[in-house]
């Protein structure tokens, strides 16, 4: 409501608010950060091209400076700043940020390295062949026009675009609450699918990933991406694509060898890379290099120097895709605006009918714009014959009367259209008024005129002409323009990578009962004076290696991995396991062990168990893997190393069952099934012993006793079991003596 006596309006403050937020976000969405499906610009791109074809700046034409182009941009159809239009106008002239440039710059335009463009007083440009293609027929009615900012000119609403742009060159651009994010393409590949479209319009996404075979960007690298991953990419409209750098190795006298990187991936500054590795270098996180050189002039290289010529140059090329950019992922959000101006994201097949659809428009307003003029111009080749059979009446007329287009009218019958043109005349035109030229060109005329009519009643012809247009584009680029981005797939390395990068060394890794964790040099004894906070005392120590990885093992039934040479040093108390890995508060760590190949046996107190592999357990994230699957309070009690035959369990009510290993299933998560019943009590431990060697346990006076006939408690797994023998530990335990 509004109070006019004031001029306030009266409205609540978040309806007020999400109506102008409302606005603000579609003004963003629709004018500024998303491009259009047809012609793949965004506002500020349109207007710049279309400035610069009225400033004539044509690819044969000379070049203006760029602060000329700017300033008709932003007086007469962008009303911002002349930094974001320059800034907009330059990454259109940079050949290492768009595959297809659209403007043709001459001066400093950046590079590669991240420099900025030289200022717009500097720098000239002009279009490119690309840009003249976007504009082709803008001037024959093949698009709307709308008034500008200030209502003085007009400006076209969408470019004609007879070349796929959004696709071709790509999009980058956030909105309010979306974005889009578009890699560039080949043009080749795109007239094939474009030209299978045309024929098939109901074509399958499978069939349109098969021409596409993925993003080629303007700077080359590797395309690494598992083809499946990029056909389903293609159809959803988002995913991402895998590029790395592409190498070779240089080989040098005496068996040495050295790595040259002639490109890297898309929109990574090489001198940022550069300084990222060297920075690596020197904080010795990179041992495997002595040093990295930029020998780049026109064309790109980088040289690697291995720290020894005994490494594999594919390892080390693996751990440095690992550690920096010389492999990114490049996003796909196909986030664009449709031909009504609604935002969505499209799969690879729509964005492309998207286009045929708009160049069959185009070709239809194009052809009525052509069949107008050929009408009008028909009409006066009709009074010219009327001139040239009747010259020297007309001139008559024209010279006599006070008015003489309405006595040419009413005596040769003509209309005002060829009343005007006949008084329009030159009179050095009078000479070339011969009959059989003007009758030459209404036949031409009238045989054009036949073929668009047809044209525009046949949408098969119609489709036919959208066709061959595509041909000729293909035809135009397949010359020069090859692939960029060569297609590989990722290779198959045996071990970790990153392991190379690790110096070999024994260590002992110590965990306290608190959760303290630390690794010690060297392989200590098991009685080895190790010291703790006050309070807290030993656990678990495991001997490893600096490569290993080790997993632990908690009671809410998660395992998680740690990297051996990540972990503390042994100077200090270490740092508690929960700053590494989401272990909870009320979570307990039930055991730690080295994470080789091998299975585990994992049990819960409820007396479920399984057999799982522990590279199944193995998980590279801070919230670790679920492997037990526990309810009604239960906690996971037991994960060992499975070593031998046998199972034995043990249970709180102290009584023992043994049964063979091969009663267990292999599961890689779940709850198990039942290793021993309980009517009191619950299970108390479990572990696997070889039959031949017997079951130890270390009995209550400290003694090892091993007892190699276990038929008393020998019984089918599921079982009660039977009481453990006099002396048996209390509580109830079976450690593994031979760990």
């Amino acid at each position: 409501m509004s109070d006019t006596s004031t001029g306030f309006i009266k409205a609540e403050f978040a309806e007020a608010l999400s109506q102008r937020y409302l606005a603000y976000a579609l003004s963003t969405i629709t004018s500024r950060s998303l491009p259009d499906v047809r012609d793949g610009l965004k506002p500020v791109h349109r207007r710049l091209l279309f400035a610069m074809r009225q400033l004539k700046l044509d690819p044969d034409q000379g070049y203006k400076k760029s602060a000329r182009v700017v300033g008709d941009v932003m007086g007469k159809f962008h009303p911002h700043g002349d930094a974001a239009i320059y800034d907009a106008m330059v990454r259109l002239a940079q050949d290492f940020a768009m595959r297809y440039p659209l403007v043709d710059g001459q001066g400093n335009f950046g590079n590669i390295d991240g420099d900025n463009a030289a200022a717009m007083r500097y720098t000239e440009a002009r279009m490119s062949d690309v840009a003249r293609l976007l504009l082709e027929g803008i001037d024959e009615n093949a698009v709307d026009f709308r008034p500008t900012y200030d209502g003085e000119s007009d400006e076209p609403v969408i470019l004609p675009a007879a070349f796929p742009n959004l696709l071709a060159n790509g999009a980058q651009g956030i909105a309010v609450g979306m974005a889009t994010s578009i890699p560039p393409h080949n043009i080749i590949e795109l007239c094939d699918a474009l030209l299978h479209l045309v024929k098939t319009p109901g074509a399958t996404h499978e069939k349109i990933a098969s021409y596409v075979k993925g993003p080629d960007f303007p700077t080359g690298g590797v395309l690494v991406e598992d083809p499946v991953s990029i056909a389903e990419a293609y159809q959803t409209g988002r995913g991402s694509f895998r590029v790395r750098a592409e190498w070779d190795v240089e080989k040098e006298k005496g068996g040495g060898w050295r790595i040259i990187i002639t490109a890297i991936p898309y929109q990574v500054q090489k001198s940022r890379l550069i300084e990222k590795m060297a920075d690596l270098l020197q904080a010795k996180k990179l041992p495997v290099l002595a040093d990295i050189r930029d020998e780049s002039a026109e064309d790109l290289r980088l040289v690697l120097e291995p720290k020894s010529r005994r490494l594999d140059p594919a390892m080390v090329m693996e751990s440095l895709f690992r550690l920096t950019d010389l492999e990114t992922k490049v996003p796909l959000n196909l986030n664009v605006l449709d031909s009504k101006g609604t935002p969505g994201v499209m799969s690879l097949r729509d964005a492309l009918l998207e286009w045929i659809d708009h160049r069959l428009v185009v070709l239809r307003r194009r052809s009525q714009h052509r069949l107008d003029r050929i009408g009008h111009r028909l009409d006066v080749l009709g009074g010219y014959l009327v001139v040239y059979l009747n010259l020297d009446e007309v001139i008559a007329i024209i010279r006599e009367e006070d008015h003489p287009k309405p006595r040419l009218m009413e005596r040769f019958g003509l209309n005002e259209n060829q009343a005007n043109a006949i008084l329009d005349m030159r009179l050095r035109s009078l000479r070339r008024l011969e009959e059989m030229e003007i009758r030459e060109e209404r036949d031409r005329l009238n045989a054009e005129q036949e073929t668009l009519t047809s044209l525009l009643a046949d949408e098969d012809a119609q489709r036919h002409s959208v066709a061959e247009d595509i041909r000729g584009l293909k035809a135009a680029f397949a010359k020069t323009d090859t692939r960029k981005t060569r297609l590989d797939t990722l290779p198959v390395i045996e071990g970790d990578p990153l392991e190379i990068l690790v110096e070999k060394e024994a260590v002992t890794v110590v965990c306290s009962a608190k959760g303290w964790i630390r690794a010690i040099k060297g392989h200590l004894a098991a009685d080895a004076e190790v010291k703790f906070k006050e309070g807290d005392g030993p656990a678990f120590m495991v001997h490893a290696e600096t490569t290993d990885r080790i997993v632990v093992a908690a009671d809410n039934g998660r395992f998680y991995t740690l990297n051996v040479d990540r972990l503390p040093g042994g100077r200090g108390f270490g740092e508690p396991v929960s700053l590494m890995v989401e272990l909870g508060p009320d979570t307990s760590i039930i055991n730690i062990l080295p994470a080789r190949a091998g299975q585990l046996l994992v049990a819960s107190d409820t007396g479920h168990g399984f057999i799982t592999d522990i590279e199944s357990v193995t998980a590279q994230t801070r919230n670790g893997r679920q492997v037990m699957t526990l309810t009604g309070g239960a906690r996971a009690l037991v994960a060992r190393r499975v070593d031998g035959d046998m199972v034995a369990t043990v249970g709180t009510n102290r009584k023992m069952l043994v049964f063979p290993l091969a009663e267990l299933p292999e599961m890689g998560r779940g709850r198990g099934v039942i290793l021993q019943r309980f009517r009191e009590g619950s299970l108390a431990d479990a572990r696997t012993f070889s039959g031949e060697e017997g079951l130890s346990w270390i009995q209550s006076g400290g003694r090892i006793r091993t007892e190699k006939d276990t038929t008393t408690w020998l019984g089918k797994r599921g079982g009660a079991g039977r009481v453990a023998p006099t002396g048996f530990p209390r509580p109830a335990r079976l450690p593994d003596l031979r760990s």
